[in-house]
């Protein structure tokens, strides 16, 4: 039998000795206890310096990483006709960047790395170019490569949406011009480096460009934008646009017409004018030749500058109810008075004739006009004393820079005062519109001063920096008075005249009253008149009973023997008239049957009554 004792003993753990602790030296401990001390003051130390001497550095790194930053694209304000209608605005585009080395599709493994060709294939339908331009364009660089230039926004999504490794869009603002040519002659353009070039983009610079600000956002660990740090209208961005007196509608019209007419007479160049007498204001500024301001690389630089008020011309039989005006002022000649056309006169030694060389014999001013008569001009301004002529175009501003916010304007040309009265042929041909030279957009000012009463308002496109339905316009005065109501409303009969019996027939309007001159003047270059060569133009004033257009047509040299202001000007202006009576709702004149002249009796200068002519 077995023990039961025995085997409860032997099922005992043996037991384990105890060794004890022996204490540990105090040197130890004080060596542990002084490298713990000196550890946290290190670690106090480190904190210190982090938290004092270099806060703000450690500052700037965590705000670079925190903060994102948006530069502006430097976007310019639109410009817009007189009813809004846009001429000019900023679009946005993307220029395609291409990295070769890194070029990888969507599910591509990482270390696969695509050839100039696969990428080729996805992007050559979607740039509309042909694949082998794509690869030439890449070649074996292997980054920075600019593949496309223009993407509009539609088609930088379609590429954003491949997904694909390597191409990058830059953002920038492309400078359109939607209504093409239309008005490129005062509006000008911007280069690929959206520099200004010419026209009102150019004068206007300062105006068009909207002073935006870089865009800094602070974020959270999150991405959550943080709302503390904003600088204040930061978010603003202006709503303001320039905003042109024209009229889209009339000035196509004007440039529609103008550009078939000199087509037709195959001449160099044309313009046409529509101003408000009233403020200045200009409805319509045409001219050809002109240029696409989207594409203006294909096109003569010539072009890009407006020759209305940058060329000058002599004005020939349009400035003769201008003198009759300054002779009316001055009293040398009254409405009723008549001249003795004879048909030719020595002036000086040189002979004048009227331009078919035939007399009229005894004629008011009225039919002086109708007949364009040189000579009765000559006979009629001879009564006024040379000197005071002259001061009379001086002070017209014949050589003065005329005032508009039209960019190039330049002053015209008049002799010296001692030339103009010790030679008696500069008095003499000054009286029919020749020995002097101005702009056409001069002629139309001084036309104005005789449609509005004898004040020089100052033409000018542009109304100001307009906002939403407000407008931010610049106060234009009434203009300087320089001649008497009464005279320029009997020079206007006297115009309306010619329109009805003389040369301007072809400009009638049933119902409506229309004053007007034609002009057909040899051409001087560098002071000497070109064999051959003529300048041909209308000027037309509507409604005579209560003036407030002016009409301008000038063609420069068209060519044929029938080339006369009025079978080259007069159907241009004949088209704008008729579309400014419908765009403007200019009612027809009162109490006027069709092509039948009112006959309103013009204000002699002492008031009584006298003929119209």
């Amino acid at each position: 039998m077995t023990d039961p004792e025995a085997g409860r003993r032997s099922r005992r753990r043996p037991r384990q000795r105890v060794i004890p602790l022996e204490p540990v030296p105090a040197a130890r401990m004080r060596w542990v206890f002084t490298l713990l001390c000196l550890g946290l003051i290190g670690l106090m130390g480190r904190m210190a310096w982090l938290q004092v001497m270099q806060s703000s550095a450690l500052e700037a790194r965590a705000r670079s990483v925190q903060t994102q930053r948006t530069d502006p694209l430097g976007t310019r304000r639109p410009i817009v006709d007189r009813a809004g209608r846009l001429v000019a605005l900023d679009e946005e585009r993307f220029r395609l960047w291409a990295h070769p080395n890194n070029f990888r599709f969507p599910g591509d493994d990482p270390s696969v790395v695509r050839q100039p060709l696969d990428l080729a294939r996805r992007l050559s339908g979607l740039l509309a170019l042909p694949m082998a331009d794509l690869v030439q364009r890449m070649g074996d660089r292997p980054s920075g490569i600019r593949l496309a230039e223009g993407l509009d926004p539609e088609t930088a999504s379609e590429v954003r949406r491949l997904g694909i490794s390597g191409l990058d869009l830059e953002a920038y603002s492309h400078r359109v011009y939607p209504q093409g040519n239309l008005f490129a002659n005062v509006v000008g353009f911007l280069n690929l480096e959206r520099e200004p070039q010419a026209g009102l983009e150019q004068s206007r610079d300062r105006d068009l460009q909207r002073h935006e600000q870089s865009r800094s956002l602070r974020r959270g660990a999150d991405g959550t934008p943080l709302p503390d740090n904003l600088s204040p209208g930061i978010f603003f961005g202006d709503d303001l646009r320039l905003q042109l007196t024209l009229d889209a509608r009339l000035q196509e019209l004007a440039a529609k017409a103008l550009a078939a007419q000199v087509k037709e007479w195959s001449a160099k160049k044309g313009v046409a004018i529509v101003m408000d007498v009233r403020n200045g204001e200009l409805l319509a500024l045409a001219s050809t030749p002109t240029y696409d301001p989207n594409r203006y690389w294909d096109f003569p630089p010539a072009l890009f500058r407006e020759w209305s008020v940058q060329d000058l011309y002599e004005p020939g039989s349009t400035f003769k109810p201008i003198n009759l005006a300054i002779a009316l002022q001055e009293k040398v000649i009254g409405p009723n008075d008549t001249v003795n056309d004879i048909g030719q006169l020595q002036i000086g030694g040189w002979p004048i004739f009227n331009h078919d060389k035939g007399a009229n014999g005894v004629i008011d001013f009225a039919t002086v006009l109708q007949v364009s008569s040189n000579v009765g001009m000559v006979q009629a301004m001879r009564n006024l004393e040379p000197l005071r002529y002259w001061q009379w175009l001086s002070k017209l501003g014949l050589e003065s820079k005329p005032d508009t916010d039209l960019p190039g304007a330049v002053a015209g040309q008049l002799k010296t005062s001692q030339q103009f009265t010790t030679q008696p042929i500069e008095p003499a041909t000054a009286a029919f519109g020749q020995g002097f030279s101005l702009t056409p957009l001069k002629l139309v000012q001084l036309h104005a001063l005789l449609a509005n009463g004898g004040r020089m308002v100052s033409p000018h496109i542009t109304r100001g920096l307009r906002s939403g339905d407000g407008l931010a316009r610049r106060n234009r005065t009434l203009g300087q008075p320089l001649i008497r109501p009464e005279v320029t409303r009997t020079v206007l009969a006297w115009m309306e005249s010619v329109v009805e019996k003389g040369s301007g027939k072809g400009a009638r309007t049933a119902g409506y009253r229309i004053g007007g001159k034609t002009g057909t003047a040899q051409k001087a270059l560098n002071g000497v008149y070109v064999p051959g060569a003529k300048i041909c133009s209308f000027v037309a004033t509507l409604p005579i009973e209560d003036p407030r257009y002016v009409v301008l047509v000038v063609v420069d040299e068209p060519q044929g023997g029938n080339a006369y202001g009025s079978t080259v000007a007069v159907p241009v202006a004949k088209q704008i008239i008729d579309g400014l009576l419908v765009i403007e709702k200019i009612p027809p004149s009162g109490g006027r049957t069709a092509h039948q002249p009112a006959r309103r009796p013009a204000v002699a200068l002492d008031g009584a009554p006298a003929s119209a002519g």
